[in-house]
């Protein structure tokens, strides 16, 4: 497989594999120009499908998460006809070979078991690949690493990750442009639940700041109920109602 990466010279006219059509893939475009100075890499196939990593220096993750010297990987995603080819370990080792060159303490990465892994890694194909746990959330999602410096300080979560709690009842739904379906499927969720009566709050994280200290591991979409940390899988609005238990 041939890859490309994705930068600012070349994003407006290049295909975002994750993306949605249209304005989805805007947002999230215009949400990558703010970050590749801050070191954001996005390789992807040249292939269209959805098989690409994204990463960058976890000093400006948009995660709650405490790992000076680190390289933080966003995303990596082979899915479709692209899996069973081997080119998550092409896309991987790349990566590996960046932080390397970069002189990075190592690579870390946010992982779940089995039904909680929606959008996050496998913690079978990292611990084949090396990699170790560093730090567990409460809700299951765990930070794992990949270590290049002996001795160096592990990552972690930071306390509001390791313990994700909102004060707030109802649905509480902290989410950002990283991701481009949630541009799609938030209005859509507030649509219904307005329209149902359900209590429901939406705040759009736009900046790095405040998404390192959202109270829950993941930042692209971290929903609650009733101060509880329910999933980081984005809901439509047939899967919300269906959460919420109203029958549509």
């Amino acid at each position: 497989m041939n890859y490309m990466r994705i930068t600012k010279e070349n994003i407006d006219k290049e295909h975002i594999c994750c993306a949605m059509s249209g304005k989805q893939s805007i947002a999230k475009k215009e949400w990558m120009k703010q970050r590749f100075e801050e070191g954001l890499v996005f390789y992807r196939s040249e292939e269209r499908g959805k098989c690409f990593i994204e990463y960058i220096p976890a000093e400006n993750a948009w995660i709650p998460i405490e790992a000076n010297g680190w390289i933080y990987i966003n995303c990596l995603w082979v899915s479709g006809g692209m899996k069973g080819h081997g080119y998550s370990n092409e896309l991987l080792g790349e990566c590996i070979r960046d932080a390397r060159a970069k002189r990075k303490n190592g690579v870390c990465i946010l992982c779940a078991e089995g039904r909680k892994r929606e959008f996050l890694a496998d913690p079978k194909f990292l611990k084949y690949k090396g990699f170790k746990t560093a730090d567990i959330s409460d809700c299951g999602i765990s930070l794992m690493y990949l270590p290049f410096v002996p001795n160096a300080e592990l990552p972690k979560f930071r306390k509001c990750a390791r313990y994700p709690k909102v004060a707030e009842d109802g649905f509480v739904l902290y989410y950002t442009d990283q991701c481009p379906y949630t541009y799609y499927w938030v209005p859509k969720v507030q649509e219904v639940a307005k329209e149902h009566g359900i209590p429901f709050k939406a705040i759009h994280i736009t900046d790095k700041e405040s998404a390192q200290s959202v109270p829950a591991p993941v930042t692209t979409y971290a929903l609650f109920r009733d101060g509880r940390f329910l999933t980081q899988g984005i809901q439509s609005d047939k899967k919300f109602l269906a959460l919420a238990g109203v029958r549509d």
